[in-house]
């Protein structure tokens, strides 16, 4: 399924604009998981427990990931806007392109212990976040606006958000969110299920343990992808490195 998924992505895209500096030479021992080119790779996804997917039949399972992927289904990876006549996600100038909507950019590849680095940029009032093995999420949102509900927006980026009230790793331990129009940088590191988060060079969680937010009697799966979700808000993606590390 896999070259499948690679192959129906560059044909219905067609999307080279332009390569990042840095995609194609991630820091030693790190792989790129964006090739600043085009979508090869990745594949759609939303918020669904991943072990029902690995429980599928291998023909139920290719025709989820389809669901997710292809330009005609509705919520895909490829699905049309209908408002602008693009995908949802695009490559511009070596940069991966969500305008707010569609299914999320999630790795074919299925990941244990990891490092992660990444770099985004976002708009005011967007929200954001990177699944880790499919599990929400390292959340991402615009730390200036308003917050009538309490969701603790102004304390920052980069908290565990799905994780319970008062947990340790649910809210950053600061703020580190850049001014909008500049690029902010995560550093993830999960082992088992502690996550350390670094933004913009600040340790915002550190070693906290990630709840599974589909069912929090049980640990995290042990392997999972990586999801770059959509929620309402142009966000750019670039230079998306990972090393595995050695399982525990």
């Amino acid at each position: 399924m896999r070259h499948g998924i690679i192959r129906l992505v560059l044909v219905f895209t067609g999307i080279v604009v332009g390569t990042s500096a840095r995609a194609d030479d991630p820091p030693p021992g790190f792989t790129a998981l964006f090739n600043g080119k085009d979508l090869a790779g990745w594949r759609g996804g939303t918020t669904f427990d991943h072990r029902k997917l690995l429980a599928m039949s291998d023909a139920d399972r290719a025709e989820q990931i389809r669901k997710w992927t292809a330009p005609d289904a509705k919520g895909s990876l490829l699905e049309v806007n209908a408002a602008t006549g693009k995908p949802h996600w695009i490559v511009e100038n070596g940069e991966l392109v969500n305008d707010g909507f569609g299914a999320y950019a999630t790795t074919e590849k299925d990941y244990g212990d990891f490092e992660l680095l990444v770099e985004y940029k976002t708009v005011p009032k967007a929200d954001s976040g990177i699944y880790l093995r499919g599990v929400p999420q390292v959340q991402i949102w615009d730390s200036t606006e308003d917050d009538p509900q309490g969701l603790g927006k102004a304390k920052g980026s980069g908290g565990l958000w799905n994780n319970s009230k008062g947990a340790p790793g649910k809210d950053p331990l600061v703020r580190a969110d850049k001014p909008f129009g500049e690029w902010n940088a995560f550093r993830i590191v999960m082992e088992g299920d502690v996550v350390s988060v670094w933004l913009n060079g600040q340790p915002v969680v550190e070693k906290a343990k990630m709840e599974n937010y589909y069912d929090r009697a049980v640990a995290v799966p042990a392997k999972g992808p990586i999801q770059l979700q959509t929620h309402g808000g142009e966000i750019r993606w670039r230079n998306v490195f990972i090393r595995e590390l050695p399982g525990k």
